[in-house]
């Protein structure tokens, strides 16, 4: 059992869920299984945010498929959970089985994800957000948020630069042990 935030909690499928939070049911598999520090932040700033309920959201690079469930917990609908490793998609499409959850999953990248959004969550290598930063972008609705981690401290700058020069402001810069989480707004 992990406690996430204030609200969530991350458990096995053989655990019981304990009472007063929102329970997800994790089967490890891919990466993104909860424990690292990345996985945590971006679950704690996603809870943070405004009411998700009807928001349009997707997690690239999805992992296990546990950033996404917790949107979908938290109200979002639709959600979207894109990976390039067919073991993410598979692991991704059992968690939201034992969650009970709905959502579309696809394998591939931005490009496979149907756009527009209100909520763009990726927790993969800087140099790989600054790659896909135009994308991003460009599926994210005016005034939408950019929920990114997984980004090293020697790259949190030009990674805030380069969505900076696509027009996003910067809504915090979380630093934790050896990665940074972002939060950004589209203009």
């Amino acid at each position: 059992m992990i406690l996430a935030g204030k609200r969530l909690v991350i458990i096995s499928p053989k655990e019981p869920p304990p009472e007063g939070r929102i329970p997800l049911i994790i089967q490890r598999g891919a990466f993104g299984s909860g424990e690292h520090e990345t996985t945590l932040s971006c679950l704690e700033e996603l809870e943070n945010l405004p009411p998700l309920d009807g928001a349009r959201v997707l997690d690239l690079g999805c992992g296990t498929g546990i950033l996404a469930i917790a949107a979908a917990l938290l109200g979002a609908n639709p959600v979207t959970a894109v990976d390039i490793d067919p073991k993410a998609v598979e692991v991704t499409q059992e968690n939201t089985r034992l969650n009970g959850i709905k959502m579309d999953i696809r394998l591939g990248s931005i490009e496979a994800a149907p756009g527009p959004f209100h909520l763009i969550m990726a927790n993969i290598h800087g140099d790989i957000l600054m790659a896909l930063a135009p994308q991003m972008v460009g599926k994210l609705l005016p005034g939408g948020t950019l929920l990114l981690s997984g980004v090293a401290f020697h790259e949190n700058y030009q990674v805030l630069l380069t969505f900076q020069s696509l027009g996003c402001q910067l809504l915090k810069n979380r630093f934790m042990e050896e990665y940074t989480t972002l939060l950004l707004e589209r203009s």
